[in-house]
């Protein structure tokens, strides 16, 4: 049996699957962000330990995370949970644990997830995406997942989408983020017109109504997402892009991008772009299914 863990900033979720793939316990716990690392890594103990109490087996660990860890220096970098930041993660769990566990981006996970029994299964070359609050990626070939020494593989939230475009929070401007997260959206329309809305499902719902910035914006943004996507096609030319997070639920992602995203070639190019099939499962699923990658 394999234990996944998806540690998020606010909750942290633990699963077993059974060798079937078939969830057998589950449990959700808060994530104690403000008490810092220490409060973290007990709480990820504690929870290993509850799932393996309850199907009395020892399991196979394999640990989803926001941000990636640095194989030189066996230090996280780059998650938004910024107590996790620069600590060895991965070697003090081991420690307490006494075995080896696996740790993962969490976009990594979603995309191993989808390509073992998901939308990818059955592809060979696998780029997962998600867009939500913020915008990650991942690279599955022949259902491995794809890493460097950085970390840094199919994260493409920080590539410039815009030269001297909307500024990011990273220090730079124009990345692929600020313009296909949630957050960038529901900002763009607070700039244009001065007020405040609480959601993309709100922005969806005015372009309907015939509100023309809202419209304008949805267009923008898919026409940005086709422009993205078509970096992801020239350099990695996958056999299928998998879409998560809660932007993924926008339909016209399906049905718009395969069009425009020709705009950006000088042939048309064939791409499967589909939505995921364990929704926000697939993380918990991937960090599991870490167990048996090498």
């Amino acid at each position: 049996m394999r234990i996944g863990i998806d540690l998020g900033g606010t909750k942290t979720e633990g699963i077993v699957l059974s060798e079937q793939n078939q969830s057998i316990e589950r449990i959700r716990v808060p994530t104690p962000q403000h008490n810092g690392y220490q409060a973290i890594i007990e709480n990820i103990v504690e929870l290993i330990n509850q799932l393996e109490s309850a199907v009395n087996v020892t399991c196979s660990i394999g640990i989803g995370t926001p941000g990636s860890i640095v194989k030189k220096t066996g230090l996280l970098k780059y998650s938004n949970t910024v107590c996790l930041n620069d600590k060895p993660l991965q070697a003090d769990l081991e420690q307490i644990l006494n075995r080896k566990i696996q740790i993962e981006n969490d976009a990594n996970c979603f995309a191993l997830s989808e390509a073992i029994d998901g939308a990818a299964q059955g592809y060979n070359n696998v780029f997962g995406v998600i867009m939500g609050t913020g915008v990650g990626g991942g690279v599955v070939i022949n259902q491995k997942i794809l890493s460097g020494p950085n970390g840094m593989t199919g994260e493409w939230g920080h590539n410039i989408l815009h030269t001297d475009g909307s500024e990011c929070y990273c220090g730079q401007k124009g990345c692929v983020e600020t313009y296909l997260s949630g957050p960038g959206l529901v900002n763009k329309y607070r700039l244009k017109t001065g007020e405040t809305i609480d959601s993309v499902e709100t922005l969806l719902e005015l372009a309907k109504s015939g509100d023309s910035i809202a419209d304008k914006i949805m267009e923008d943004f898919y026409d940005n997402f086709a422009r993205a996507i078509s970096y992801i096609v020239k350099i990695l030319d996958p056999e299928i892009i998998v879409l998560g997070g809660g932007l993924s639920n926008i339909g016209q992602l399906y049905t718009h991008t395969a069009r425009r995203i020709n705009n950006y070639f000088s042939k048309p190019v064939s791409v499967t772009i589909s939505k995921n099939v364990y929704g926000d499962s697939s993380g918990v699923r991937g960090a599991a299914f870490l167990g048996g990658q090498k």
